[in-house]
């Protein structure tokens, strides 16, 4: 009996400090020690990294090819009459290409609030071709008959792409999504073929030279030309251990040249953040 007596007074005392530790715990004083506490991810400084991606590219051929026939068929009946390089020839078409690269920045950072300057890096491979023609028959200033059919081809090969670009973001945890902006350059070979041939009917014509077929063509290459456009896009870095960073990006840049060119990419990047 005094054996369970004194059990149930050293289990009493037991119970009494252990509740006694609870009431100190600051989980139940409504804070928490630092080592449990949310940190917030430093994302300011400058920072580099590599990057993959995929995408399409849309592309204007229509009236590409104009000027290489305008001036191709300059002073003749044909096109005094029958306006040929002006024929709408060409379309709309897109393609899938791929490339990889890297980028570099700097963040600057207020609370959760993050603006940088960035510059980034995409080799691969853009762009796409096409062939496309139109025949018709009229009457020339000259009074002959003409059957004539006007093909066009264009290619445009973007091999390289950069842009500089701002970023505004918010830091969620160890989230960054961010906006971005900004200037975009291309590097890219535009080809563009103008090949334009027919008959030409002249019943008044002596035997012989009554019906006169012409072959005419011309091709301008610009290799290695440097294109100009603009950016935009949205994605998310993502603070994995230490200052190394994942990220996610959508981005949109258009360029203006003989062939405009839209491409929209998909990056996966990975990145360290100094």
């Amino acid at each position: 009996m005094r054996r369970l007596l004194l059990a149930a007074m050293v289990l009493g005392v037991a119970q009494s400090a252990h509740a006694a530790d609870l009431a100190d715990l600051p989980v139940l004083r409504g804070t928490l020690p630092e080592g449990l506490s949310t940190v917030r991810t430093v994302w300011q400084g400058f920072y580099v990294g590599g990057q993959a991606g995929v995408g399409e590219s849309d592309m204007n051929f229509t009236g590409a090819t104009k000027n290489v026939a305008a001036k191709l068929l300059a002073n003749t009946a044909i096109e005094n009459s029958g306006g040929v390089s002006s024929w709408p020839i060409g379309s709309k078409t897109s393609n899938r290409g791929d490339g990889w690269g890297a980028f570099i920045g700097y963040n600057s950072q207020w609370d959760d609030v993050v603006l940088g300057v960035e510059a980034s890096y995409m080799h691969g491979k853009f762009g796409g071709s096409q062939t496309d023609s139109m025949s018709r028959f009229f009457t020339d200033n000259l009074g002959y008959t003409d059957s004539v059919t006007y093909a066009g081809t264009g290619t445009m090969a973007l091999s390289d792409m950069g842009t500089l670009r701002v970023r505004a973001g918010y830091a969620v945890g160890s989230f960054l999504p961010y906006l971005f902006g900004g200037v975009a350059l291309g590097q890219a070979d535009i080809i563009r073929t103008a090949h334009i041939y027919g008959t030409q009917v002249n019943p008044g014509a002596a035997p012989g030279f009554q019906n006169v077929p012409f072959d005419l063509s011309a091709t301008d290459a610009r290799h290695s030309r440097l294109l100009y456009g603009y950016t935009a896009g949205a994605g998310v870095d993502v603070m994995l251990i230490g200052g190394l960073f994942l990220r996610a990006e959508y981005q949109y840049a258009r360029f203006s040249a003989s062939i405009d060119t839209d491409v929209n990419t998909v990056h996966v990047g990975l990145g360290y953040k100094f």
